[in-house]
C-alpha cells in the first residue's frame, strides 16, 4: 500500500507542481488560451491558487518522505481535495462539462481523496 500512495503522490504532485508553477509564472492573459477558468478570476486570485498548489506539492511529498511532521502529507492532499472540488464546480458553473473539460479535475480529486484517507491511515 505505501508504494500505491507513494505512485498516488507523485502523480499529485507533478500535475501540480507544472499547473501551479503556471499560474504563478505566467499572466493571467498568456493562461487563458489553456485554462479559461482564469476569466473568472483576479490575476492576484489565479496566482493565490497557484500558490496553494505549490505548497501542497511541498506538503504532499516532504513530511512522508523525512518522517517530520507526517500529518501534513494527509492534510495537504486533503487541501487538494478542496482546490479540485472548486475547480469542479467552477467548471461546472462555466459550462464545461465535456469529459475533455472536466475529466482531469474529476481525476486529480479521486487521487487526492486516496491520498488523504491512505495517509491518514498511516498515521
Amino acid at each position: 500500500m505505501n508504494i500505491f500512495l507513494w505512485i498516488v503522490q507523485v502523480l499529485l504532485a507533478v500535475a501540480f507542481l507544472w499547473a501551479g508553477g503556471m499560474k504563478v509564472a505566467q499572466p493571467k492573459e498568456k493562461l487563458q488560451p489553456r485554462m479559461g477558468f482564469v476569466e473568472d478570476y483576479s490575476a492576484n486570485g489565479v496566482k493565490a491558487i497557484g500558490a496553494v498548489e505549490l505548497v501542497a506539492v511541498l506538503g504532499l511529498i516532504l513530511p512522508w518522505a523525512t518522517g517530520i511532521a507526517k500529518v501534513l502529507t494527509p492534510l495537504a492532499a486533503a487541501g487538494l481535495v478542496i482546490v479540485m472540488i472548486g475547480a469542479i464546480v467552477t467548471h461546472v458553473r462555466r459550462k464545461e462539462t465535456t469529459p475533455n473539460e472536466i475529466g482531469a479535475p474529476v481525476a486529480l480529486l479521486v487521487l487526492a481523496l486516496i491520498a488523504t484517507i491512505g495517509r491518514f491511515a498511516d498515521l
